[in-house]
């Protein structure tokens, strides 16, 4: 081949139908034109009979646009639901789908007016932008005919082109899809689940990352392989980088986020799929965003909230590379958010909110977001409210609005009037008193006026929380949840990884008696390297020690990890199994126990323990005490199980009370055992950490209380305000009552009796 010739001739197949594409694009005439004349094109290079671009509409509706070869009268006329048919169904799912007989597909559905009777096989592919899929391409051929994934790739890679003409705003307006008030200006408010509490109060700041990709169709595929490796070098500096920084070199779990950022943002298999990308024909930055978006539409579905929340991760990295593609800023300006900054988004990785000035940030916002996702334990760290699952709010507000973050009751105020902002104002400033209160109360005992000592523990589950134990005035930690750091790994932590991890702690606590839960995980709270089927009653499924027991080298690692660490730091710990439902479960985990301890030897005492989370080891409890160091009451288990109530769900919610006569009566007979054996005995979940419910615990016999930090403060001040003679006195005859709760009588005691609730 000479030199001379020219560049479209010596062009594969795909690439030579992609700048078609790419000139019909830039061409004049209006959109539909065009995407007719799109459609003929691809008909021809893919030697189909018919080629149909359909369109989403507002109602989950997708609506035929463009046809060549089927009845042009159909068009604009023929609408599926999403769901619907074969292209219903490829919008459902986010993949392509092609059949070498349609017809004989479950979910064909006949449109007489098409006159697609006559038409066999189809290749559909989904058009996505955003991760959303916004249309839908497909081709049919009269016979059968099996379509090769080369031709599946191509159609794809058009779809990809197809959908900047489809998003555009020129075939339907893009506020169709928008929720009656997103265009509105009245005052708003909006409910999502509490991640971290506080109030912020502040401007908008919408977190919309969108590059505008000049170039979809590349020139040469050597040239932007090339620009994708350079970028991933860049990228990748600039990660260590931010891993040097000085918030990051302190350490604790935000640091070990990163670290694991960083080894995602360096995993060669989605390197590999922009690689397979650029080869078929797309730019290096076209063929980002088209892995990003396949990701993405395909996870949309996925339950698993651990795999939703590493999801968030790969979009930061995949942002990032774009940002050095295309040279996009990365620190955005937040000067002219006087007020501070509202962060919004739909999702963030950890690094994401580390390009934003965190001094000039109020709180953040996001449309999904988990207790376990990574940005929330980033955001945790820099003592920043935080919200998440607050549906539609993207929809909802501009960028600037007024806005106020109340994360302690999960609501969001978007134009709040001058009444609402001062009131939430005061509040702000009342929490900074109490907290100046509750710092004061620090260094003074946890003893009530009649000198009972009510030990305070907090419930931990990373570095960060325990680091936090001296500013609380806390005596040790009652419950570390151990999954939480397996969570945040793509694999099973190594026994040296869990030594460090666990002497990191044993250190952070300074003395402190720390209590480690195994591993908690399970159906509710998936590993991804840990198979798990899925269940109807995941909570009351194949869990906690359950797991421990069926898979005995991962509880058997663990405690090896914990004893050798304890060693280490030549600290006694104690171990406590959850969800322990007989004696004969608690036996067989302790022989294991005993096993790990005489392999590792050493001079440290380890305790063990059970949870009681499960009532029927209430008719075991004698047998048990004989056995344990220890007991833990997770109150928010047994509650959910002694009244058969989801305590996730809503409707539920009021049905039952912890300050049920029933539930009170159970608790005192535990204490009752547990002070004739004399078993220390806590009580952990959220019972412990509110005054109220902490009040009535201490009545029933409890000394020690394990409560999430917040609690601390609150609970010791009520604490030093009581009286438990009196206190004693005042519940022994409520507790033979019927009624449906005790809280209303319990309150009227403490205000009474200057009771601080």
């Amino acid at each position: 081949m000479s030199e001379k010739t020219p560049r479209a001739k010596m062009m594969p197949a795909p690439r030579r139908l992609l700048a078609r594409v790419r000139d019909l694009m830039a061409a004049s005439g209006t959109a539909e034109e065009r995407l007719d004349h799109i459609a003929e094109i691809v008909a021809a290079d893919l030697v189909a009979e018919v080629c149909s671009i359909y369109v989403r509409r507002a109602g989950d509706i997708i609506e035929l646009f463009a046809t060549r070869g089927l009845k042009p009268s159909a068009v604009h006329n023929t609408r599926l639901r999403i769901g619907e048919g074969i292209i219903g169904d490829i919008a459902a799912m986010a993949r392509p789908f092609a059949l070498a007989d349609a017809q004989e597909h479950p979910s064909f559905a006949y449109r007489p007016e098409t006159g697609e009777e006559v038409f066999r096989s189809m290749m559909g592919v989904p058009i996505i932008r955003s991760g959303r899929v916004i249309g839908v391409m497909a081709v049919q051929n009269r016979t059968r005919r099996n379509y090769n994934d080369e031709e599946v790739e191509s159609l794809q890679t058009v779809a990809m082109v197809l959908a900047e003409l489809v998003a555009g705003g020129e075939l339907i307006d893009p506020k169709e899809l928008l929720p009656a008030d997103g265009l509105a200006t009245a005052p708003l408010r909006l409910e999502g689940l509490r991640l971290n509490g506080g109030i912020g109060i502040g401007q908008a700041l919408i977190h919309r990352p969108h590059f505008r990709i000049e170039r979809l169709v590349a020139e040469d595929a050597d040239v932007e392989q090339g620009r994708l490796q350079t970028a991933f070098i860049e990228m990748h500096g600039a990660i260590d980088d931010m891993m040097m920084s000085e918030s990051m070199q302190a350490g604790g779990e935000h640091r070990d986020i990163l670290e694991t950022y960083s080894m995602i943002a360096r995993d060669q298999g989605w390197l590999k799929r922009m690689e397979e990308a650029i080869n078929a024909g797309l730019t290096a930055e076209a063929a980002v965003q088209r892995v990003l978006d396949d990701m993405r539409a395909r996870m949309a579905k996925v339950t698993d909230p651990y795999l939703r929340e590493r999801v968030y991760d790969l979009e930061d990295i995949a942002h990032r590379l774009l940002q050095h593609l295309l040279g996009a800023p990365s620190s955005p300006d937040l000067t002219r958010y006087s007020d501070g900054a509202i962060l919004i988004a739909k999702s963030l990785g950890p690094a994401q909110l580390l390009d934003y000035d965190a001094d000039s940030l109020s709180a953040v916002i996001l449309e999904e977001g988990s207790p376990t996702a990574h940005v929330v334990i980033i955001a945790r760290a820099l003592d920043l409210p935080i919200l998440g699952r607050v549906k539609g709010i993207l929809d909802r507000i501009s960028d600037g609005d007024p806005l106020i973050v109340d994360g302690d009751r999960g609501q969001v105020f978007v134009r709040p009037g001058d009444d609402i902002r001062q009131s939430f104002l005061d509040t702000k400033r009342i929490h900074e008193e109490r907290r100046e209160h509750y710092n004061a109360l620090v260094p003074l005992a946890s003893e009530t006026t009649d000198a009972e000592h009510i030990s305070l523990l907090i419930n931990a589950g990373l570095l960060v929380d325990v680091e936090q134990m001296p500013l609380l005035g806390a005596e040790g930690i009652g419950l570390f949840r151990t999954e939480i750091p397996f969570m945040m790994r793509t694999e099973l932590p190594s026994i040296e990884d869990q030594t460090e991890m666990y002497q990191r702690i044993i250190e952070a606590a300074a003395g402190q008696p720390v209590t480690f839960r195994t591993l908690d995980v399970g159906s509710d709270k998936t590993l991804p390297y840990l198979e798990s089927e899925d269940e109807e009653n995941p909570s009351m499924g194949w869990r906690a020690i359950r797991v421990g027991l069926d898979r005995p080298m991962l509880l058997r690692r663990q405690m090896r990890a914990m004893i050798r660490a304890a060693n280490i730091c030549k600290t006694d710990i104690s171990i406590m199994f959850p969800m322990i439902t007989e004696v004969a479960e608690f036996q067989a985990a302790k022989v294991l126990l005993d096993r790990e301890f005489i392999s590792e030897g050493g001079n440290v005492y380890v305790r063990a323990g059970a949870m009681l989370e499960v009532p029927s080891l209430l008719f075991q409890l004698p047998q048990l005490l004989e056995q344990v160091d220890f007991l833990s009451i997770g109150s928010n288990d047994l509650m959910q199980f002694l009244f058969a109530t989801d305590r996730g769900n809503p409707k539920l919610s009021d049905r039952y009370d912890t300050l049920s006569p029933a539930a009170l009566t159970m608790l005192k007979g535990i204490a009752v055992q547990c002070l004739r054996t004399d078993t220390p005995v806590t009580v952990c979940g959220e019972m412990a950490g509110q005054p109220l419910e902490a009040m009535a615990l201490i009545g029933l016999g409890f000394r020690r209380l394990s409560m999430a930090s917040p609690g601390i403060g609150p609970v010791k001040e009520m604490a030093r305000s009581l009286n438990v003679a009196n206190l004693s006195d005042f519940m022994t005859p409520l507790l033979d009552g019927s009624e449906h709760s005790l809280r209303g009588k319990l309150r009227s005691f403490a205000l009474d009796h200057g009771v601080a609730v």
